[in-house]
């Protein structure tokens, strides 16, 4: 029984109805309509940002570690979303999840972004959007988060939510553009 299928047969039913099951696409959460958790995190450049600081715009999350191969696989594919979308009030910004200043901004500077580098000290804010324990109960819920992305609506409820796939990972970003098109096309 492939891996995804094995995960969700252990999980109880209000669980299960969390999760659609796409062909060739693994477990894909879907929390639409969800709000937010709010959250409150400083930048690299030492600028704070908060979701209420974002709101009336589409706000793309990704969550990431330095030592992360599909974060880095992504890396450059954020880059370009930040520079095709910005003008259409969309704001890009990645959480590195407990890792230290220093570390982040060697990372942000070989990358070239050009979009907010938040830091997740302690992994709370992380914690606060995975899912429930029972996805993946051998991480912890901050790890769960590790290479995932987001798209948070102009009111601040969660429209679009990946979390990594390595069996059918999407370093362009295909998914959430197409998705991100969608919500801009309905304004």
């Amino acid at each position: 029984m492939p891996t995804v299928l094995r995960i969700l047969s252990r999980l109880p039913l209000a669980a299960l109805l969390f999760f659609v099951l796409v062909p060739g696409l693994g477990a894909v959460e879907l929390q639409a309509g969800r709000q937010a958790p709010g959250f409150r995190l400083e930048g690299i450049d030492g600028q704070t940002v908060s979701l209420e600081t974002l709101r009336g715009k589409f706000v793309v999350l990704h969550f990431a570690a330095t030592w992360c191969p599909f974060c880095a696989a992504e890396a450059p594919h954020l880059e370009k979303l930040h520079q095709k979308y910005r003008d259409r009030g969309v704001a890009v910004a990645i959480v590195d999840v407990k890792e230290s200043k220093r570390k982040v901004t060697k990372m942000a500077k070989k990358f070239g972004f050009t979009f907010p580098v938040l830091l997740d000290a302690d992994g709370s804010v992380a914690s606060a959007f995975a899912p429930p324990p029972d996805v993946l109960p051998d991480l912890e819920r901050d790890e769960v988060m590790i290479a995932s992305n987001l798209i948070i609506d102009r009111e601040g409820r969660i429209q679009f939510f990946s979390l990594l796939d390595s069996a059918n990972f999407d370093a362009k970003l295909v998914k959430l553009q197409a998705r991100l098109d969608q919500l801009l096309e309905s304004k």
